[in-house]
């Protein structure tokens, strides 16, 4: 048996410029932080002729074709294995709440499947891989920055040319400020987000025809990006928060389906007891509203008497890799 554990991600700034329909035009740059929430993948080789895989549904199946599960399908076509796999899955934090999972799942899988076959690739490798899978061959409207930083982990800026290409370069920061992010980054569960493809797809849609509030809103945001990495890099944690602020304003003002009135409730709840900045994580409509606080302990308290669950984290810095080999 192989294990694969690949990271789920925050994004810190930027997010919304790794889409094609606005890099391959203006560039892109987002920053992302794996966490230390985890998507797990086992493939085992059985003695029967099929392929069985276990997600949140079971199959069993003869032909890669009749997969149903389409990352599963895509990615067993690419690779052409052979019957008499077994597959499983595994997921600290389930689909559907704005860490990445999907992309995570897909670079998982890569990782597990590499390993197996005995292939050495590069994490820059089975991201575009990931990427391949998703967005060329899937047709998802989505970007570039799950699949990167869930291959690569870290604190991560990653920078897209107008061609594709995707140059990544760990944030230089030092020791005191990743203690201080780690200390005062507060994350807090809102429920299950609207499907990422579906958001994303509106603003995919609307960059294509050039609507003007849309690709300022975005320009914006890669601005945003790289003021964050500057405060960041200077160690000017309090400063990252009151940008996170900024950045939240311009991304709930993306599309109509960003936040609802409960997360604008709790984001001034939250503002009012401790919060310096704070915004939702992934696409929009749900999962989690994370802050950075100056005072976290008031600002749990807060957020528990809203009935909401914090989930605590801490920073992945190995990026996907084989944890277990048998």
């Amino acid at each position: 048996m192989l294990i694969s554990r690949t990271p789920m991600r925050i994004s810190i700034g930027g997010g919304g410029t790794d889409l094609p329909s606005y890099y391959r035009r203006f560039g892109g740059f987002v920053i992302s932080a794996a966490i230390n929430r985890y998507i797990f993948i086992a493939i085992n080789r059985i003695f029967t002729n099929e392929y069985v895989l276990k997600y949140s549904a079971l199959e069993r199946v003869q032909r890669i074709e009749d997969i149903d599960h389409q990352i599963l399908r895509e990615t067993l076509l690419l690779h052409r294995l052979e019957p008499g796999v077994e597959i499983c899955s595994l997921a600290d934090i389930p689909a559907g709440t704005g860490l990445g999972s999907s992309g995570a799942f897909t670079v998982g899988l890569l990782r597990a499947i590499h390993a197996m076959k005995c292939e050495h690739v590069s994490a820059e490798t089975i991201a575009e891989e990931a990427c391949h899978v998703e967005i060329d061959v899937l047709g998802q409207p989505i970007g570039k920055q799950d699949q990167y930083i869930a291959a690569f982990g870290g604190l991560t800026c990653f920078e897209f040319d107008t061609a594709g290409k995707v140059t990544a370069s760990r944030l230089n920061v030092s020791r005191e400020t990743m203690a201080d992010l780690n200390d005062h980054l507060v994350m807090f569960f809102t429920g299950y987000s609207r499907s990422a493809s579906e958001l994303l797809d509106d603003q995919k849609k609307r960059t294509d025809k050039g609507d003007e509030a849309m690709m300022e809103n975005l320009h914006h945001t890669k601005a945003l990006g790289m003021r964050i990495r500057t405060a960041l890099e200077d160690g000017d944690t309090r400063g990252f928060g009151t940008l996170m602020h900024e950045h939240w304003e311009h991304k709930r003002s993306r599309s109509a389906g960003m936040t609802n009135s409960c997360i604008d409730h709790w984001h001034k709840v939250a503002m009012a007891n401790g919060a310096v900045g704070g915004k939702l994580i992934g696409a929009g409509g749900g999962g989690f509203l994370m802050f950075y606080a100056d005072d976290p302990p008031r600002l749990r308290k807060a957020m528990q008497s809203q009935g909401l669950a914090e989930v605590r984290f801490q920073f992945d810095h190995d990026g996907s890799t084989v944890v277990c080999r048998d």
